[in-house]
């Protein structure tokens, strides 16, 4: 990416701004670069192409706490399986970035409750493992919001932040490749003999610093997803993943090959030069900070140059960024 312009974030849902969601702006970059509208997608694939979805839902995972008398707001990453919580602490709106002198053994006072700090995650400023005394998910529903950050200044329902493909409550921060999906788009793409098929990641906090990797996350990769899949690649048609999340399970269940087998778990794959996608060649996505993890992974689907192309010219074409923002579909 080597445009000087600024990205312009979107601080809203487009429906805020007069705009439905399958009307924000789609860029296709491929051989040529084309800007459309995202209820045009099925324009741009093919009869017996695949789109594959996330239909993993958002929780309400942000909570405010006390912090030595200040307060705070945590935001509860994902479970571990032995009951501890991954966890961010920041400070609240409209300040940036995380806490970073949290320390081991402190106490954070929770409504009704408290949380105690474990141990800061290897590598990790931001990140802890911490254990609450009250039930997390009861935490979240009485207590809890959507987690966001200082570009998004006023709340907005935890409905802004499901895509329609959401079924299963388990992400930290919407899946959000799949929000301009409405159900005209759907049956548009099911028409033109595109399949969809689910998956579920369940998301983690975002990583907003350059150069930080992803954190591991849970995934379920059905045998019926997986047996489409192959089918879809042995009979020459595209692999087209709705997000880095579905990218990242679908490759984490993918043989050298590119052979895709059901599985679940949680993944810790990171993809990037070193690691090629094997199975996607194609994605729908939103727009992340350059260096970021996110962008890696495009590249490893799309390849570097056409990456560059696809965010040089969204910045020269003021293209809105992050959850509520405009789309991009690369198909290299």
């Amino acid at each position: 990416m080597t445009s000087t312009v600024h990205p312009v974030n979107a601080s809203a849902p487009p429906e805020a701004r007069g705009v439905p969601r399958d009307g924000v702006r789609l860029l296709v970059a491929g051989a040529t670069i084309t800007e459309s509208v995202f209820r045009r997608l099925p324009d741009f694939l093919e009869p017996g192409d695949l789109l594959v979805v996330n239909t993993s839902a958002t929780l309400p995972a942000a909570v405010d706490a006390r912090r030595r008398n200040e307060a705070v707001v945590v935001h509860l990453a994902s479970p571990n399986e032995d009951g501890t919580w991954v966890v961010e602490v920041r400070p609240p709106a409209p300040a940036f970035g995380p806490v970073e002198d949290i320390t081991s053994g402190e106490q954070l006072l929770l409504p009704h409750g408290s949380l105690t700090i474990l141990r800061t995650l290897p590598g990790q400023v931001r990140l802890h493992t911490a254990v609450l005394d009250v039930d997390a998910e009861h935490l979240m529903r009485e207590h809890g919001r959507p987690i966001a950050y200082g570009y998004v200044p006023r709340s907005w329902p935890l409905s802004d932040y499901q895509t329609i493909f959401a079924r299963e409550p388990g992400s930290a921060e919407m899946p959000s490749a799949g929000r301009p999906f409405t159900p005209a788009v759907v049956t548009d793409l099911v028409a033109r003999g595109i399949t969809i098929a689910p998956l579920v990641l369940h998301t983690g906090v975002s990583s907003p610093e350059v150069g930080e990797p992803p954190q591991p996350e849970r995934y379920d990769v059905p045998a019926t997803t997986a047996r489409l899949v192959n089918a879809t690649r042995a009979a020459g048609h595209r692999i087209v993943a709705v997000g880095t999340t579905v990218t990242r399970a679908l490759e984490t269940v993918a043989s050298p090959d590119g052979t895709v087998r059901a599985g679940h778990g949680w993944t810790d794959l990171v993809l990037g030069p070193s690691r090629p996608a094997r199975v996607v060649n194609g994605i729908v996505t939103g727009w992340h900070e350059p260096g970021a993890s996110h962008v890696h992974l495009l590249e490893a689907v799309a390849g570097v140059d056409l990456v560059a192309r696809a965010y040089d010219e969204a910045l020269r074409r003021d293209f809105l960024w992050h959850e509520f923002g405009d789309s991009c579909l690369l198909l290299p």
